[in-house]
């Protein structure tokens, strides 16, 4: 069904299905009805507190599932926080957006009191996710329940789950992502969502819950393939937030489980696009979405019941890519003979990791560049790492010996993958900045 907001789809529920199964944790299950009765009491006790904006350090938990339902239908402005991120960066998050009340662990929670602020005057029907890959540099993106909602219903619609069904959110909450195509996906279907029991359970979940749907990002697939962690009633399996090698879907249907590639962003409260059947590369468009590709091949998308308000306080980054209602991706792609999509590459100067996160790569290009005295670089995607091009020639291992002090710097997922040198110039726009889909046409000559 389409719902147009969390309390209509908890209600509706409760209503019609009290007794079956909406969420499980542990041990526990909690039904519908019961869902919804604690999401309604935790909502008046929000409303009589008196805040205005709540900041949800989001451990996928049923407590946190029940607070953030309750949280929007206090009327509260909702801002999905990482609670694995460092104190400093959360502290300067919080003070971002405008945060006067704080959901989590109560230790950390303490230690972030001192940055809460005044709270908002207008932040009704707001919910906030970052860019995934938070930094310092990382846009609020302002979505509403009516579109995640829609969102939800847009992929139900190609992909639906039924009230049987036990889908496994393993994915963080914090992710829109995560939210949507992890809780929301299955709840608005009436089916049961089982809470994964955090990162050191990842391989024994599947055993524990025995769930016939899952949604996950390509690094978190792979790992589950080596450890062979897939159980039997696994039926399906929708991978996105990142480009996924083929081997890891060829495996995961060589054990015969559907897989399906679904294609969104968090500025368009997730997917718009998911592969239904043959090639889970060529996806097909979500109803409520238009997608058209711009000259040079960047998609466009219009999705007027998903697509974000704009960036929280950031009206000139709003402008820059939502124009007449259509958002520019920055993503390259083609449409094949039957009409449907297929993703080609990145024209962003931003690069989508195997886990979902993303690598800034002026920063990380400037870094290197110091490190190596040289300018004529590039950073690209190469079979799910960072892979560095240099113009000229040289000896890979005596540039990676020289990046070692920039590297120890980085996260594992952000370690080179390889060096490649190439003859001609990096290409550049009159600005500059490099050419990067020009430069793939040149790595692959």
């Amino acid at each position: 069904m389409r719902f147009s907001s969390f309390e209509e789809m908890l209600t509706h529920f409760a209503r019609t299905t009290p007794d079956a199964p909406a969420l499980r944790y542990e041990d526990r299950t909690r039904s519908f009805a019961a869902l919804e009765a604690a999401v309604a009491a935790r909502a008046e006790e929000l409303r009589a507190a008196g805040r205005s904006c709540l900041g949800l350090l989001a451990d996928g938990s049923a407590d946190c599932v029940i607070e953030l339902f309750a949280a929007v239908r206090a009327g509260l402005q909702l801002v999905m926080l990482d609670p694995s991120l460092p104190d400093e960066l959360l502290r300067s998050l919080i003070a971002y957006t405008d945060i006067d009340t704080l959901w989590g662990d109560e230790e950390l929670t303490e230690e972030l009191a001192d940055a809460l602020t005044g709270g908002v005057t207008d932040g009704k029907g707001r919910l906030l996710f970052f860019t995934s890959g938070t930094t310092e540099r990382s846009k609020a993106v302002v979505l509403t329940e009516q579109s995640l909602c829609a969102s939800a219903w847009n992929g139900s619609e190609k992909l639906p789950l039924a009230p049987e069904d036990t889908l496994l959110c393993l994915l963080p909450l914090g992710h829109v992502f995560g939210f949507v195509c992890g809780l929301l996906w299955g709840l608005s279907c009436g089916a049961c969502v089982a809470l994964g029991r955090g990162a050191r359970h990842y391989g024994d979940d599947f055993a524990f819950y025995r769930p016939t749907a899952v949604s996950l990002v390509p690094l978190l697939l792979g790992f589950l393939l080596r450890q062979g962690c897939l159980n039997e009633e696994l039926k399906l399996i929708l991978v996105g937030a990142g480009d996924c090698p083929p081997s890891f879907l060829q495996a995961a249907a060589a054990q015969g489980i559907r897989v399906s590639f679904g294609y969104g962003l968090t500025e368009t409260s997730s997917g718009v696009a998911i592969s239904v059947e043959g090639d889970p590369y060529a996806m097909e468009i979500c109803p409520d979405d238009t997608i058209t590709l711009d000259e040079d091949g960047e998609i466009l998308i219009q999705a007027p019941t998903c697509m974000m308000q704009g960036y929280y306080k950031r009206p000139a980054d709003t402008a820059a890519v939502l124009q007449d209602g259509r958002f520019r991706t920055g993503d390259l792609g083609r449409f094949d003979e039957q009409g449907k999509l297929h993703i080609t590459g990145r024209k962003k100067d931003v690069l989508v990791l195997p886990d979902g996160t993303k690598l800034f790569l002026p920063e990380y290009e400037a870094a290197i560049a110091q490190a190596l005295g040289k300018t004529e670089l590039a950073v690209m995607l190469c079979e799910g790492r960072p892979l560095l091009v240099l113009q000229g020639e040289g000896e890979e291992s005596e540039i990676l010996r020289a990046l070692r002090p920039v590297l120890a710097e980085r996260p594992r997922g952000q370690q080179l993958g390889g060096v490649r040198f190439v003859a001609e110039p990096m290409p550049r726009t009159a600005t500059g900045k490099i050419k990067r889909w020009e430069l793939q046409r040149i790595m692959e000559r």
